[in-house]
């Protein structure tokens, strides 16, 4: 499974089905959102470049996929939050450099297994319109097949590489795990610990790692991989469930003070 960029990931075939794992995503076959009406988005940067989305799950943590990490270890996230635009300052906006960047202990570099990546923030944010945490689902159960999900991001738009400046977003269906690991899809790659959604033509890609999959205004998933060509039926994106990861998640804000980490688990 591929997770780069940001939200989707890319999938090289050489043979057999690689993952990549350089953040990227792109909202392909969607529309701009209204601005602030997902004040839960969050943009991940380096150096004043967009690298990954994020989801605000509390007024001093971000969720978002553990590829999204610096690849370097002396390299910190910014976190940027209230914004619609990627170029035009807002009122709403506010920027913060994470103090902790904390992967997943199991995250695999190889299988991108465990693909979660929890940042803390120096101090609570004041929450506005504009910033608001989304709740995440917290029991272990499976969201329907056929359910309507939306997922946001500001990564590319089409597949000339197209990149908005505002916030885009889709909603796809999600694919049952047995569809969605048959052989002419994912051929047994997809765990429990996963889920797949999306169809021809609509998809997250290159730009949309570590951004949430919201289904019926709960989070379900996280942005972590998918085929390297975006909005295939048979290739849709793939997500990280949330639920299966909620001790670890509650263990690590209620620890709160682990030592920054950003190089990924040994395979």
């Amino acid at each position: 499974m591929a997770f780069p960029w940001q939200l989707s990931a890319l999938i090289v075939v050489l043979g057999i089905t690689a993952y990549d794992c350089r953040p990227r995503g792109r909202i392909l076959g969607g529309k701009e959102s209204l601005p602030h009406t997902r004040p839960y988005m969050v943009s991940l940067q380096l150096d004043g470049i967009h690298r990954c989305g994020g989801l605000l799950i509390s007024d001093q943590w971000v969720l978002s996929a553990a590829h999204c990490a610096p690849d370097k270890i002396n390299e910190t996230l910014n976190v940027v939050l209230g914004s619609h635009s990627m170029k035009n300052s807002e009122a709403s906006q506010i920027e913060y450099q994470a103090e902790n960047q904390i992967l997943h202990p199991l995250y695999n570099t190889s299988t991108k297994h465990n693909d979660l990546l929890l940042l803390k923030l120096p101090v609570k944010v004041p929450l506005s319109p504009a910033i608001q945490p989304l709740p995440f689902q917290r029991q272990d159960i499976e969201v329907p097949k056929g359910t309507l999900c939306r997922v946001s991001g500001w990564g590319h738009i089409k597949l000339t590489g197209l990149r908005p400046d505002n916030l885009h977003e889709v909603e796809v269906p999600v694919i049952s795990r047995e569809v969605c690991n048959g052989r002419t899809y994912y051929d047994g790659r997809i765990t429990e610990k996963m889920m797949c959604a999306g169809e021809s033509r609509k998809d997250s890609c290159e730009g949309d790692s570590g951004g949430p999959l919201v289904c019926n205004n709960i989070a379900e998933g996280i942005v972590s991989g998918g085929f390297r060509k975006c909005g295939r039926a048979n290739r849709p994106g793939i997500y990280s469930r949330i639920a299966p990861y909620v001790s670890w998640i509650d263990e690590t804000i209620n620890n709160g003070t682990q030592l920054k980490a950003t190089t990924a688990a040994p395979s």
